[in-house]
């Protein structure tokens, strides 16, 4: 690439500067500037050689750029701008041959073996089983599957996990709300107590008991009528969630039980682990983490006073069966209201003598669902909270990705639904899916026409020499540096920034030039470069989980 021909460039020349110490291929930056006259790519070393030297950074980088031998095919100049940055312009013949790799790598465009031989599990969304998914959930399930499908676009070994809290102090409210709902629809007099799940949804888990059992529960041990309804109900929550993760284009390689892994005796082993290691002590009747030892502000509940083991124990078993499962690295997507579990997990995992660096965990902010500039009203159906399925059927999956996808992970989101719907500009899901529409639009016109492209080798590429031309060009080769930060990062908001971008590029250029001309060869080279375009934006729709459709 580029990038790595212009670092030890630039590296080879610092060392021949009497007077400038060594910088390393790390320290030598290239970012690509905001404005067009700032050149294609720009390095700030001159400055961090001024900083350690104490010389002016002006004179470094004019230092440098003089004795910079180049090749003008691909970088045909370079300039010294304030305060000592150097800035470089691609040549033609570079672009063009970027237009080559495109057309001979097509699907493989973007992708890469950064993490070939790397092990990654990604474990997202996990919502309780207790009800519909909400639009946080959602949310979840879109950055989850995108990062899961970048990190495989750059050639690491991905699992998809949900964790399923199947015990617990939820499932026994769950257990004991659906319930009281069977007993009230069979004509018993019991109140549904206000700590209970208040939505329609347990209505219809009842009625659907009632339709297969009748009143045969009524006439059981309160024991075994309860067991039998937190099954039923368990399992016809998490076969919904399951039902609206896969219409949402998302589906599992594990599905984790809690209930199996508790019965594993990984909690013995936690316990006995962190023993050895002289981390925990009783206090109060209770069994204490001194997780303040490590990275956590204060020490941690593991056995609470009745002998009950508490969710971060469980959890503390979980993190230890997934690295016992040999990944190198476990990435998890926690809701906003994790903040507190993050150090001590990472506490955890150090104390049981694991590198807390395996695992990343990150938090997925709120989202706000906006109406005419107001938040949208809860659900009638499952009470206190917009379901996923909603959100789904009114704007579809691709919007609803897409706009999850706009912002950071730990940004708060503004999610317009006027916007969503709309078939317009103004709405970015549209603008992108429109270009790639469009450019198929063309290129069946252009079959229509009796004209077909010609292979790519034969296609004269110099005849794209137009500023709108060449701008496009400039972006779509983008696609495998974009992917590559996106997998560093784990920031899939990344590629539906450039998708836009893309589009941008693509609209200014057709709204200035036809494709199809009178010119056979300038004919051959435009559509060379609107499939090229059309092949960066499908497999970065493809990588968040977007179609990319050839009309609208």
């Amino acid at each position: 690439m580029v990038k790595e021909y212009l670092v030890r460039k630039i590296a080879r020349v610092i060392a021949q500067i009497d007077g400038l110490p060594r910088l390393s291929a790390d320290e030598i930056q290239l970012e690509h500037p905001k404005k067009d006259l700032h050149g294609d790519l720009s390095t700030n070393a001159a400055m961090i050689l001024a900083k350690k030297a104490g010389q002016d950074p002006q004179a470094i980088a004019e230092a440098i750029s003089q004795k910079l031998k180049l090749n003008r095919g691909l970088i045909k100049s370079w300039s010294v701008w304030a305060p000592g940055f150097i800035n470089f312009t691609y040549g033609s013949r570079y672009l063009w041959d970027q237009l080559l790799e495109i057309h001979g790598q097509e699907k493989n465009f973007g992708k890469s073996e950064l993490g070939k031989g790397q092990k990654v599990q990604v474990e997202f969304v996990s919502a309780n089983p207790t009800g519909p998914l909400n639009v946080v959930s959602a949310r979840a399930a879109a950055v989850g599957d995108s990062i899961a499908n970048i990190l495989q676009a750059t050639g690491h070994y991905v699992e998809r996990e949900y964790y399923v809290n199947d015990t617990g102090a939820q499932v026994r409210r769950l257990a004991e709300s659906v319930e009281i709902r069977y007993r009230q629809l069979l004509g018993e007099s019991v109140e549904l107590p206000d700590d209970a799940y208040h939505g329609e949804y347990l209505i219809d888990l009842a009625r659907e008991l009632i339709d297969q059992v009748g009143i045969e529960y009524l006439s059981l041990p309160p024991a075994e009528t309860r067991e039998k309804i937190r099954h039923q109900a368990l399992h016809k929550l998490v076969t919904a969630q399951q039902n609206d993760l896969k219409q949402f284009g998302v589906t599992y390689d594990v599905w984790m039980s809690e209930r199996n892994l508790k019965k594993s005796g990984v909690l013995e082993e936690v316990l006995a682990l962190l023993t050895e290691g002289g981390h925990i002590y009783e206090r109060e009747g209770a069994v204490w983490f001194r997780s303040s030892d490590f990275y956590d502000e204060e020490d941690r509940v593991l056995i609470k006073e009745d002998g009950e083991a508490t969710y971060f124990l469980m959890d503390i078993g979980y993190h230890k069966n997934k690295l016992d499962r040999g990944f190198h690295r476990i990435i998890d997507l926690w809701g906003p209201d994790h903040h507190g579990y993050v150090p001590r997990m990472r506490s955890a995992v150090e104390a049981l003598g694991i590198d807390a660096s395996r695992l990343d965990l990150r938090i997925i902010q709120q989202v706000n669902l906006l109406r005419g500039g107001k938040p949208v009203k809860m659900s009638k159906r499952a009470g206190s909270i917009i379901t996923m399925r909603e959100l789904v059927k009114e704007v579809g999956t691709d919007v609803a990705r897409f706009f999850f996808l706009m912002r950071r992970l730990e940004s708060h989101l503004d999610f317009d639904m006027d916007v969503a719907v709309e078939q317009s500009e103004e709405n970015p899901v549209y603008y992108v899916q429109y270009a790639h529409a469009r450019i198929s639009s063309i290129l069946k016109h252009a079959k229509d026409q009796g004209v077909t492209l010609p292979a790519i080798e034969d296609v004269k590429l110099s005849l794209l020499n137009k500023k709108e031309e060449l701008d496009l060009i400039k972006e779509i080769i983008l696609l495998p540096e974009v992917i590559l930060g996106a997998a560093r990062s784990l920031e899939p908001h990344r590629l539906t920034v450039y998708l836009r971008d893309v589009a941008t590029a693509f609209h200014l250029f057709y709204h200035k030039y036809r494709v199809v001309t009178d010119n056979a060869g300038l004919t051959a080279a435009r559509l060379a470069l609107i499939k090229a375009t059309q092949v960066v934006l499908k497999n970065a729709l493809k990588l968040i989980g977007i179609s990319a459709p050839t009309h609208m």
